[in-house]
């Protein structure tokens, strides 16, 4: 299908954009995270992945004396944080909701998968379920837990575009223009591409998902990486290498923790003023829910990979699919408070992932991955830097210039590498 011969069709289902309403007060963080609770747990009750319809903390800790031993269990849901693996191998940490705290010790199941809770870990305000009992006699709130529950995420029916409107989408980020290490004749390889290839003709989408350009004034240092030390400049820069997209190619750009937006997540559209070296190009928020041609896809630049790596013990900046994995099966993007994600206390937690998206992209740490997780595509998507000294220092080796390209209506992804 030449998609030039195909109108666009492009669904933005949320872009914090024009829509932030936090001042940043403690009723706003109160909203935030009581919110967070309310959308996970009705997930987990309409959705039964608990094994009882849970009672509220302070419910269970007031009738401690009927739920005391295993065959008497409750099931509680809260947020999670101080966790803690015991001498004993004991995986501790406290539950909290909207009447109280309880501590709660779960020993690892026999037979656990390293990436079950007790053993892989939870992150700080991740919401889960817990099923368990009070010892008798405790007279501080201590919860024996048997098992964790997470919330719902079942095989995923992914929507697909029709035969005749079978385009493509390609997906990139962290291109990092204004940046000595940025990949210039690659780039012209990957432009070529388009010019050439039967697959590039497929190509009605570009998405470009964050730190198009380098920055200035990101971390102390910088100036003596670039090549280009002006931010409007940087800009400027990444457009005109755009402007060499076919002009089929329709782009979508959201920004990421090196670009001129706050760094709060959801993370606004570029500034206008920016915008206005673009042509045609339209400009989202961080993260973005939107469809192209009825196929749903979440779009999220990945800062929050950096918390991942720090609280769960599988994760590791190579692999950055079992951060997304995560992401999904918590169904929330970014979920820790006061770690290397600022998050905008918004009285709606929009990082909840309410629904399951068919196409799921991340970037943020430079490496690349395709493939499929319980029904959901999931793209990691390639950068167009060079190594870095800081990526040299922790001996990290990033997978720069590859292009990842998925059929709307096949879902067939293909991997182009340019480097």
């Amino acid at each position: 299908m030449e998609a030039r011969d195909v109108d666009s069709e492009i669904e933005i289902h949320f872009d914090i954009t024009g829509r932030s309403t936090t001042e940043g007060k403690m009723f706003d963080m109160q909203s935030f995270f009581s919110d967070r609770l309310r959308q996970i747990r009705q997930m987990m009750i309409v959705g039964r992945s608990l094994p009882r319809r849970p009672i509220s903390n302070s419910e269970a800790w007031r009738n401690r004396q009927r739920y005391s031993s295993t065959d008497y269990e409750v099931t509680l849901v809260g947020l999670v944080s101080e966790t803690r693996w015991a001498r004993s191998g004991n995986f501790n940490f406290v539950i909290e909701d909207e009447t109280m705290q309880i501590r709660c010790s779960l020993k690892p199941p026999s037979g656990a998968s390293n990436l079950h809770p007790a053993l892989d870990g939870l992150m700080n305000d991740d919401v889960v379920g817990v099923s368990g009992h009070f010892p008798i006699g405790e007279r501080n709130p201590l919860f024996l837990a048997n098992d964790i529950h997470m919330p719902p995420l079942g095989r995923h029916s992914k929507a697909t575009a029709s035969e005749d409107e079978a385009v493509s989408a390609a997906f990139l980020s962290d291109v990092h223009v204004g940046s000595k290490t940025f990949l210039a004749p690659q780039w012209e390889k990957m432009i070529e591409w388009f010019r050439t290839d039967p697959l590039a003709r497929t190509v009605k989408y570009f998405v470009l998902s964050g730190d198009g350009v380098d920055g200035v004034g990101i971390y102390p240092g910088q100036q003596r990486h670039l090549a280009i030390t002006d931010l409007f400049n940087q800009y400027g820069e990444l457009a005109r290498l755009l402007e060499g997209l076919p002009d089929w190619v329709d782009l979508m750009i959201l920004p990421g923790n090196h670009d001129a937006v706050r760094p709060a997540e959801p993370q606004p559209a570029l500034d206008p003023e920016i915008q206005q070296d673009y042509s045609d190009a339209v400009f989202v928020g961080n993260p973005c829910d939107f469809s192209l041609h009825g196929v749903r896809i979440l779009s999220y630049h990945g800062k929050s990979i950096d918390d991942f790596v720090a609280g769960l013990r599988s994760i590791t900046y190579s692999t950055p699919e079992l951060a997304m994995k995560a992401m999904l099966e918590r169904r929330h993007l970014a979920p820790s408070w006061g770690g290397k994600t600022p998050l905008s206390p918004e009285p709606e937690d929009r990082m909840v992932i309410s629904t399951v998206p068919d196409i799921f992209v991340t970037g943020h740490v430079h490496g690349h991955y395709a493939g499929n997780y319980k029904g959901t595509t999931m793209i990691h998507s390639s950068t167009w830097q060079d190594q870095t000294d800081y990526q040299r220092m922790l001996g990290f080796q990033p997978k720069p210039c590859i292009l990842t390209v998925v059929n709307l209506h096949t879902h067939a992804t293909a991997s182009i590498p340019f480097a």
